[in-house]
């Protein structure tokens, strides 16, 4: 064992669950007497169960809501050597799904990096760090993917649990110079992310294989894509042989990005962007219909106690969606809210249907790619979900 700090779990807490993979310790589990509130963000210490037994190496944040993070097995040694084989492990998988580094290369729990986002765009990379273990240690982070081959690294301060580890928003660009939105190719499609102004990490890699179902349901359909961002679905259908495809997004700077990739694609002259918000251009289109309609809105429901209103938020989504899709035609209704899982998503959704007045049959039931693996006893890394539906 180490000389690290110990930190210990209340004595009716179930340290079976660690034992057994768990990967979170709430506040109410863990002992937080002033010792253990006096330890710095970030501070890797040893878990104890009531009894004095070691359980795990975790990562502590006293102030969290989640103040300890499982790491590795009792008394091991979190340094630079350990998070380059963290990643390098991460990566060997990738490579092998993959023909192009162009994907998720650590899906934080998942991939035993807890609280850690990276995706790689060939030579570049954008890290987030959502937990001040990692933060604390962005250095051994840059330096593990130097070795991976990644030249420039920006660093993503936009996470929503930033702030409950008590870390800024300042984003900034670590290792090299960015010049600009890089060109990203996705079943067939070309796609801009933007990599230090975008949403997030600039690119959405989890709907990957949920865009190539949809393009091929697309094919000779008009299509509409709500909640669009850098071209989505728009830009796979097209690529998939879609007659047309209509964007639909707030950001202007999204739109412009989806413009250039239809050009690159050579598509633009079947492709069209509207700038509105989503609900008033669905609103708006009422009356017309489309063969293919999809809506991927942001998360309406990130935590329990929005998750009454966000599920009242996608009925309403799937409401005028369904409204907007022609008799035969297919509507795919996408989730990334980590607090409404699929039956509730799902019910809401059907829901949203009937109340439009159409009859339906779901056809498919996706998730994320596989470069955004699910942690076996953390139901929500596998946040994703995307229903497609025949409507009648």
């Amino acid at each position: 064992m180490t000389d690290r700090p110990i930190v210990r779990l209340r004595p009716k807490a179930d340290a079976r669950r660690i034992r057994w993979g768990f990967p979170w310790i709430r506040s109410d589990e863990l002992v937080l007497d002033r010792r253990t509130k006096a330890l710095p963000a970030g501070s890797i210490v040893d878990l104890e169960d009531a009894e004095r037994t070691p359980l795990a190496t975790v990562a502590l944040t006293p102030a969290s809501r989640l103040p300890a993070r499982v790491l590795d097995a009792p008394g091991t040694e979190i340094d630079a050597d350990w998070i380059s084989a963290r990643l390098a492990r991460a990566a060997v998988m990738r490579d092998r799904l993959y023909d192009r580094p162009f994907y998720r290369l650590a899906h934080a729990e998942a991939d035993g990096l807890p609280g850690v986002i990276v995706d790689r765009f060939g030579d570049t990379a954008v890290i987030q760090p959502n937990a001040a273990w990692a933060e604390v240690r962005i250095d051994d982070f840059v330096t593990a993917l130097r070795d991976l081959g990644i030249d420039r690294i920006v660093k993503s301060a936009s996470g929503r649990a930033r702030a409950a580890e008590g870390l800024d928003d300042v984003s900034e660009t670590l290792v090299g110079e960015m010049d600009g939105p890089i060109p990203v190719e996705m079943n067939g499609a070309t796609y801009f992310a933007d990599l230090t102004g975008g949403q997030k990490t600039g690119l959405f890699y989890d709907q990957r294989p949920n865009h190539a179902f949809v393009a091929r349901l697309s094919r000779g359909a008009r299509v509409l894509d709500v909640f669009s961002h850098v071209g989505g679905f728009a830009l796979a259908a097209l690529a998939g042989g879609a007659q047309s495809a209509v964007a639909v997004d707030g950001s202007a700077a999204a739109l412009d990005l989806a413009r250039r990739g239809a050009e690159v694609g050579g598509v633009s002259d079947r492709f069209e962007t509207r700038r509105s918000d989503a609900f008033d251009a669905m609103a708006d289109l009422a009356g017309e219909t489309f063969d293919v309609v999809i809506a991927d809105p942001p998360a309406f429901a990130p935590s329990k106690s929005a998750l009454t209103n966000g599920l009242r938020a996608y009925e309403r989504v799937a409401r005028l969606a369904a409204a907007l899709v022609a008799p035969g035609g297919y509507l795919t209704l996408c989730s990334c809210s980590h607090a409404a899982g699929l039956e509730k998503f799902r019910a809401a959704s059907i829901r949203g249907i009937g109340r439009a007045g159409r009859g339906a049959q779901i056809l498919r039931t996706g998730g994320a790619g596989p470069d955004h693996p699910i942690h076996p006893q953390l139901g929500e890394s596998g946040y994703l979900k995307a229903l497609t539906f025949r409507l009648f």
